[in-house]
């Protein structure tokens, strides 16, 4: 009870807040969210947690004034919801994040909880994901200089946070780039060279249980290097980055090794059509804030799975889960949109996607090959009929690995999907799915379906279920509906959730099977 009334005087400072939000010459401003379910008993999916109720909350309070801004945010797990025990053990309360700021035109220094990225995240990337339970911010001190458009420098350096506490590590960070076009006077194209450096420090000998050097792991200090190069001119980009890393130990690894990352993307843009294709290869690149936890959140870098990220559910059932260890592929995205010039409430818009990867070496497999981990061959076409009618089809063809490339074995699924909006008039509107998911394995076929009517801009209420008719026979249901009042909107649901991967930018977690009823609520002033 202590912890949740402190939690509901924090809702009474975001009411404060929200009806004065002038303060001492500058302005405050925040956000809450909160996400409770109360679990039930489910006979066909099993029973429910011992304390039926959980709710993650998340109130964030900011204050700028000219050059100077600051802020906290405070998180209540009361207690933490399932699939989410690694971030706290019963009832907590906790200040998750705070920060102070100055920035000018050309410095900028930050003392706080860092939420930041060098490159494209493989050496480091500190962020907030409240779906996944992710905030691995780093605590310290971070310093930025700008030498007008010509050179970047940036540093930093603290404690990674790690759950709900901070990691018995620390990071030194830094970040050099170089605008060569602004140097030589290059008007109409893009050319920087840009390089990153990060250093976890950790002791070894914190737990006299582990001896890592039977592992290959003698140094405390583990060292990564990154070097990227970045082209743009008349639609075409090219971005490259290398990156090398000192010996580590990953989580399920039995052999410290050394790492490393090759990126490569080419994007081509023209009119109404545009081209991006990416590969990447990843050797052992499975970066922890500590050496002694092996959850979720304890990543310091971001290595997202490069493929297409569906909203459909069917789609969804099964996203791909990046090897860290060793894997090489890319993805290729094609996109043309087809206008009427006369009427803006009639066009086409074509969309194809391929994706493609296989284990890194052939020691991964036990066939003593490169082994495939995923494909995904999927097309949309979106069409705008008239003012009132929209259709979207979608297919897709999904192969995936269930052992991660051990194994010489792949399951197959071609997920239909069918999807409509229509507006009855400026206010009322329906939207209308249909999808159906044929396989010969694993679960085999599936159906769902979605209806979701919207009285805008306040209300929308919306029903689905999706319908195992292949080995398990079970269909999850879920039904509910939303209210938006301004920058308020509050949703209740009911149903039943299949165990499965959560993704959020290509980063998954786990989630157990339920059933419940679900309240979110997100305020924003």
């Amino acid at each position: 009870m202590k912890h949740l009334a402190l939690f509901i005087a924090g809702l009474f400072v975001v009411g404060v807040a929200s009806a004065q939000t002038q303060f001492g010459g500058g302005q405050i401003s925040g956000s809450l969210e909160t996400n409770s379910i109360y679990y039930v008993n489910d006979s066909k999916i099993g029973e429910s947690p011992e304390d039926r109720f959980g709710s993650n909350n998340y109130l964030k309070l900011d204050y700028s004034n000219g050059r100077f801004s600051a802020g906290v945010q405070t998180n209540a797990f009361l207690p933490v919801l399932q699939g989410y025990e690694d971030l706290a053990s019963g009832h907590k309360f906790y200040l998750s994040s705070k920060y102070v700021q100055w920035q000018d035109e050309n410095f900028e220094l930050y003392v706080g909880d860092i939420f930041d990225q060098l490159g494209n995240g493989l050496v480091f990337r500190s962020f907030e994901d409240r779906q996944l339970g992710l905030n691995n911010s780093l605590e310290g001190i971070r310093g930025v200089y700008n030498f007008g458009n010509y050179v970047s420098l940036k540093g930093m350096y603290g404690r990674p946070r790690l759950y709900t506490d901070y990691a018995d590590s620390w990071v030194r960070a830094a970040d050099l780039s170089v605008s060569l076009a602004d140097i030589i006077g290059m008007e109409s194209a893009l050319l920087s060279l840009e390089g990153s450096y990060v250093n976890r420090y950790q002791s070894l000998s914190l737990d006299p249980m582990m001896d890592f050097s039977q592992v290959g792991l003698t140094s405390p200090n583990m060292d990564m290097y990154s070097g990227r190069v970045n082209f743009g001119w008349n639609g075409l980009s090219l971005r490259g980055e290398y990156v090398s890393k000192g010996k580590d130990l990953a989580a399920a690894a039995q052999q410290a090794e050394r790492g490393s990352a090759i990126l490569g993307e080419v994007g081509y843009n023209y009119g109404n059509f545009t081209f991006m294709g990416t590969y990447r290869q990843l050797d052992n690149m499975a970066t922890r804030l500590s050496l002694y936890d092996a959850g979720v959140g304890n990543t310091l870098n971001y290595l997202p799975a490069l493929t297409r990220q569906y909203t459909y559910m069917l789609a969804n059932l099964n996203p791909y889960q990046v090897n860290t260890e060793g894997e090489m592929g890319g993805q290729v995205d094609l996109c043309y949109s087809l206008r009427n010039e006369d009427d803006r409430y009639r066009y086409w818009n074509f969309h194809v996607n391929y994706s493609l990867f296989y284990t890194l070496r052939k020691s991964q497999s036990v066939t003593g090959n490169h082994e495939r981990l995923w494909q995904d061959f999927n097309f949309d076409i979106e069409r705008q009929w008239a003012k009132k009618l929209k259709t979207i089809f979608l297919y897709s063809f999904q192969e995936w690995n269930p052992t991660h490339g051990y194994k010489h074995r792949t399951y197959v699924s071609n997920v239909f999907v069918g999807d409509v909006t229509y507006k009855f008039d400026r206010k009322k509107s329906l939207r209308v799915e249909a999808q159906y998911l044929w396989s010969h394995e694993y679960e085999r076929d599936w159906v769902a379906g979605l209806a979701e009517f919207s009285f805008a801009p306040h209300w929308s209420v919306f029903f689905s279920d999706m319908y195992n008719n292949g080995t398990t026979k079970k269909n999850y249901y879920s039904g509910g509906f939303s209210y938006t009042q301004n920058r308020t909107r509050v949703q209740l649901s009911y149903g039943r959730n299949r165990a499965g991967y959560i993704c959020s930018g290509g980063v998954c977690r786990f989630s157990p099977a339920y059933t419940g009823l679900n309240l979110v609520l997100t305020s924003s002033f």
